[in-house]
């Protein structure tokens, strides 16, 4: 710690130019000066004034992060004087691109040998050990699909005749019923599929329902779209729609789809 004398012969030989103070001194008159006058001054006077401040301002930052980063390089040499030589840190490489973490992933997969499978085998990562295998399988199938080549087969044109119905259409028709409805919900949907599986036109009708849910989904399988939609306007169609209303929780999803006739003829066979 310096004492006052020493101090002062610092700030001596720091104060080249010998101002001692005058340029505190000036500064302050200035700000002084400044506050009293500057809103009886002129447009052009008080945009000057506010120009020299800013610019006063900017300055003092400017030599203050001078000081500072001064004052940071020479307290670090001090403590690496203190401390002696630091080892180097050696820094991870990042690399780029999905393709090459994956590949860095891969050749640093767990090994018997590796300290992070011994961690795992000791119960610390007990929880994450079924998606380390789960990871490594993933990378094991990826090297397989691509060591493997692909090849490309034609694609095989398929000749109708001009008799043969080309198409079948396919309906599916999902039903999210209220839990309270569903017994009374069974019934109707019993009767409807009875209807349709002898109405005209129609291949083949399932219902699925899903595990601890009240919904069922509905298959229908028709020869034609006319044919299907002649099914819409039936009595008994139209009474399975009405009783919807009060069985379902939220409105019908229906979706169509047309399939080759072909393939229902081959699955059939």
């Amino acid at each position: 710690v310096l004492s006052g004398d020493e101090l002062k012969e610092l700030f001596h030989a720091i104060d080249t130019h010998n101002t001692k103070y005058v340029l505190f001194s000036c500064v302050n008159e200035t700000s002084v000066f400044n506050l009293q006058d500057y809103q009886e001054a002129t447009h052009l006077e008080q945009f000057v004034t506010r120009f020299l401040l800013r610019e006063t301002t900017s300055q003092l930052q400017s030599l203050q992060s001078s000081l500072e980063c001064a004052m940071e390089t020479t307290a670090e040499q001090t403590r690496q004087e203190r401390q002696g030589p630091v080892k180097p840190e050696v820094l991870p490489i990042q690399w780029s691109g999905r393709r090459s973490n994956r590949r860095l992933q891969r050749n640093n997969s767990l090994s018997p040998n590796s300290p992070l499978l011994n961690l795992v085998n000791s119960g610390l990562y007990e929880e994450d050990n079924q998606w380390i295998t789960q990871i490594n399988r993933l990378q094991k199938l990826i090297d397989r699909l691509e060591k493997k080549e692909l090849r490309l087969e034609p694609v095989e044109e398929e000749v109708l005749e001009s008799s043969t119905k080309s198409h079948i259409l396919i309906v599916q028709r999902q039903l999210s019923v209220l839990e309270e409805e569903v017994e009374e919900f069974r019934p109707a949907l019993r009767q409807y599929i009875d209807c349709a599986s002898t109405q005209t036109g129609c291949l083949h009708v399932a219902v699925q329902r899903l595990a601890n849910e009240s919904r069922f989904i509905l298959y229908e399988f028709w020869e034609q779209s006319n044919v299907w939609k002649n099914h819409l306007q039936t009595n008994y169609s139209k009474t399975f729609q009405r009783g919807n209303v009060d069985f379902l929780e939220t409105p019908e999803i229906m979706t169509t789809m047309l399939v080759p006739a072909s393939w229902w003829v081959l699955n059939n066979n």
